[in-house]
């Protein structure tokens, strides 16, 4: 049965040589955050780990937008969580074979995992047919086309980056992602009545389903990032 998906394929960059340099037990440590924070980003954006590939994982959605804020969330909380290596991405979309039920066969997987192997470290490469579907407070950087093993053709990939630099705006209280006003999806008013951006209907819906906060409570813990 052909079913019309879009594949991620991300990896920690540099895995084997901090193995070899700091060892096994060092690399396990920062696999195991790795997969924490891919379980509970794709969980909850709504997208599947089809499998895990050693110091990588496949994903797979039905959702395009979800799948590209997916990779860059799980990018910025490994660059968060202070972890010695960054994470790379490649993705695309097209129709597929799916086999025995849960196997995906076809160019899409194909063409998202060269475009992993070919991003550097914290970068996200995608087809631009894909990057249409990004997250408004995303933004496309410009590569030239790459040439990609088993394609007679250069493709024509793109980075998708965060629109809004890290530091110089509100945060998403549920990933941390940084928005302005002119590019979240969605806001709400917190028990003072500050301003509380997010990123996502999903990301808006944990927070209010989060135990709230006095309203004292919340003012001891209100950041200057947060507006009025």
């Amino acid at each position: 049965m052909r079913v019309p998906r879009s594949f991620a394929f991300i990896d920690l960059s540099g895995f084997t040589a901090l193995t070899a340099r700091e060892g096994d037990e060092r690399a396990v440590g920062l696999l195991s955050t790795f997969r924490s924070i891919a379980r509970d980003v794709c969980s909850r954006r709504g997208v599947r780990i089809a499998k895990w590939l050693g110091d990588g994982a496949m994903l797979v959605s039905v959702n395009e937008t979800a799948l590209l804020a997916t990779l860059l969330e799980i990018q910025h909380a490994m660059k968060t969580s202070r972890a010695a290596l960054s994470v790379r991405c490649g993705a695309t979309n097209g129709d597929v074979l799916l086999h025995e039920g849960d196997d995906y066969i076809g160019t899409p997987v194909n063409v998202a995992a060269r475009l992993c192997d070919l991003a550097p470290g914290g970068a996200v490469y995608v087809t631009r047919e894909l990057s249409e579907f990004r997250p408004e407070w995303s933004a496309i950087a410009e590569i030239s086309p790459l040439e990609v093993k088993g394609f007679d053709e250069p493709l024509d990939v793109v980075a998708i980056e965060f629109s809004v630099l890290v530091g110089e705006a509100h945060a998403c209280p549920i990933c941390g992602i940084p928005l302005d006003p002119s590019v979240a999806t969605t806001s709400a008013r917190d028990a003072i009545g500050a301003l509380v951006l997010f990123c996502s209907e999903s990301c808006h819906d944990t927070w209010v389903r989060r135990p709230r906060l006095t309203p004292e409570e919340q003012g001891s813990l209100r950041s200057p990032l947060m507006g009025s």
